[in-house]
Formats: C-alpha cells, structure tokens, sequence
C-alpha cells in the first residue's frame, strides 16, 4: 500500500511517519484493495489539521480532523477512515447478496427559481476527475464519503451523466438531463 504524506508548516518526524505508515497498513484487514493513502498535515493557528485520504479500489474516502497534537489528531482520522471503510465493505456485501438496485427519488415539487443576474467571478479552481459508471444510490454513498453537498456520475442505468444532491429538507435529489 502506498502511502504519501504532504507538510504545511509543519514537520512530521520519522517516527511519527513511521507510526502513521503503521496505523495505515492496518487499513487493509477493513478492505483488501485499498490502492493508495495521502496524509496531509498543516499547522495553523496554533491546531495541527490532519486530512486522510484512501483510495479503495476506485472509491474515494476522506477525513479531516484538528487538535494541538498531531498524533492525536491523526488518530482521529484514522478512526473515521476506518468507520468509512467498514460502512463501504458493508454495502458491498449486502449489494452482492441483495443483487438489486431499487432506488427512488421524489423529485416533485420544485419550487419556481427566479433567475438572478450572473455576476461574473473568476474560477478559482478546476478539478478534473474521471466519471465511473454507478446507481444513484453508490453515488449518494460516495458523496457521503467524500463529504460533499453533492456528486455528479455516469449512471448505469441510462448511461446519461447524473448529479445527486442533498435536499436542505432532508433526504437526497436526483438531476437527470433531458434531451
């Protein structure tokens, strides 16, 4: 398993390396196809930020956690890269018993949206990353890995690109585009 480790203003000495290399390879008893790690460490108002990054086998699993020690806020994000990794091996268990794919989403009821002039602001950042084929629901539970308000895939099914979200009333939507 391969594991980089990225300083900002901070310096990770060789046995906190080497601990951080140790507590990684544990990973693979949880998944067996984990392909790479970044770990990420910064220092910053007087709080050490540890972010963990894992690929496992195409799925992207993040964690970011803070505290004045580095070791312990490592150890923090460890324990949520764990819990997303035993949560994914769970689905697929269950996907690989189950063999069916049934998800819904209500859509109905989207209010009316004004449009409001563009004001124009420069793009700050472009990322590129490749489109897998996946159901609506794999995509909501990589979005929910990843942390993010919302995910844009290559359905499976229409074989169309797609973008879920999460509705700010709860619950999850599904964006299909229509020719």
């Amino acid at each position: 398993m391969d594991v980089r480790f990225v300083a900002r203003n901070a310096v990770i000495d060789d046995e906190l390396r080497d601990y951080m290399r140790g507590k990684m390879s544990k990973l693979d008893k949880f998944f067996s196809r984990i392909l790479d790690n970044q770990v990420l460490v910064s220092f910053g108002r007087g709080m050490y930020n540890v972010e963990v990054t894992s690929n496992a086998n195409g799925v992207i699993m993040r964690s970011e956690e803070n505290s004045p020690d580095m070791r312990k806020a490592f150890d923090k994000a460890m324990k949520n890269i764990e819990r997303q990794i035993k949560r994914h091996n769970d689905y697929l268990k269950d996907r690989a018993q189950l063999k069916t794919h049934d998800v819904s989403f209500n859509l109905e009821g989207f209010p009316e949206v004004e449009t409001v002039p563009l004001v124009e602001e420069e793009i700050v950042k472009v990322k590129r990353f490749p489109l897998r084929p996946m159901t609506a629901k794999e995509a909501t539970m990589q979005m929910d890995l990843l942390g993010h308000e919302f995910f844009l895939f290559k359905n499976v099914e229409t074989g169309a690109v797609n973008v879920v979200y999460r509705r700010k009333n709860g619950g999850f939507g599904l964006l299909e585009p229509i020719d």
